[in-house]
């Protein structure tokens, strides 16, 4: 799918966009060019270390930020794939910082689809969070809008065989600023904080959410939200995997969080499919024919009234799985402390 093509990943620097280069340079080692694209310096002198233009002659690493719609379109020339993984993310600094956030994940958000548009690109691909289903923070709120962006795009696109569409999960195992990391380094204190004893969130793996955004890319029409089937794990669990003989200090949840996370909710079930291994959120449009995009797809629509919620999910980690998890996927020496 990627071989001779040219890919630019927005956020490129970032835990998954480094997962995606990577899987990108192993799985399609014919790519013509793949574009790192990120506003950190140091960041790409530290990926460049590993990831150098003299071992792997297709990448390029691009300064810039997706604030300036400029800077988008010098870096879009000749891209046929864009994944857009820019984003500021912190729940409490977007309570805080309202506006640095609208800048960067509404506007910034804009500023790539009218680059990609300009530019001729072919597919476009969006990180989202579920913090934008029914969003109650910030961040969730400009998720959302950002969501709302590159599917009502399509409707706009004109005569150009461009095509948006979006990605949506949970927590990324792992990932920077996440509750495994952090409990990892907290545990030496001998204590830990809990937000509250009642507390879920989805999982998925760098590597899990990879393998979405590529198949959003080779199968999405444009105007999709594709949505993985993953695990839960409870707060509590988290903390026994890590750190069974810690004490627990509960502290409250902060500005902004939810006791449980969304990824579809009641109101999304209207026009949500649902396969094998994820959900795909159609867009309500008189352009697209669901039932049509369901039999060629093999889909079919959910119930009335579905929602999925980390609270109520089918799936759980287990605290010995989740144990398997971090050694599989962080650390190989860990042990429960």
């Amino acid at each position: 799918m990627l071989n001779d093509k040219s890919v630019l990943v927005t956020g490129a620097t970032g835990s998954f966009g480094q997962k995606l280069i990577r899987t990108i340079l192993e799985r399609y080692p014919e790519v013509r060019k793949l574009i790192i694209f990120s506003r950190d310096e140091l960041k790409q002198f530290e990926m460049q270390q590993d990831l150098s233009v003299a071992r792997y002659p297709c990448l390029r690493y691009f300064l810039g930020d997706i604030r300036d719609e400029a800077r988008l379109r010098r870096a879009f020339e000749g891209v046929d794939y864009v994944v857009h993984a820019a984003a500021l993310k912190q729940v409490p600094a977007a309570e805080y910082n309202p506006m640095e956030f609208i800048k960067t994940n509404v506007l910034g958000a804009e500023n790539l689809i009218n680059a990609a548009l300009a530019c001729g690109v072919k597919r476009v691909v969006a990180l989202s969070t579920d913090k934008a289903a029914a969003p109650i923070n910030l961040y969730g709120a400009t998720k959302l809008c950002s969501d709302k962006l590159f599917v009502s795009s399509n409707n706009s696109r004109g005569a150009h065989d461009i095509r948006y569409s979006v990605v949506r999960y949970g927590n990324v195992l792992g990932s920077r600023g996440s509750v495994i990391p952090f409990f990892l380094a907290r545990r030496k204190s001998g204590r830990l904080p809990i937000t509250d004893r009642e507390m879920t969130r989805f999982n998925i793996t760098l590597q899990e959410g990879v393998d979405l955004v590529l198949l959003a890319l080779e199968k999405a029409e444009g105007g999709e939200i594709y949505v993985p089937r993953i695990p839960s794990y409870r707060i509590l669990d988290v903390a026994e995997a890590v750190a069974p003989n810690c004490e627990l200090d509960f502290v409250g949840i902060r500005p902004g969080e939810k006791i449980h996370e969304d990824l579809i909710t009641e109101s999304d079930a209207v026009t949500t499919l649902e396969y094998a291994n994820h959900f795909i959120l159609a867009p309500q449009s008189e352009n697209f024919n669901i039932p049509a995009y369901a039999q060629g797809t093999g889909g079919r629509l959910v119930a009335r009234g579905f929602k999925y919620n980390s609270g109520s999910n089918s799936q759980w980690l287990s605290v010995e799985e989740l144990r398997q998890q971090i050694q599989l996927h962080l650390d190989p020496d860990f042990e429960p402390a």
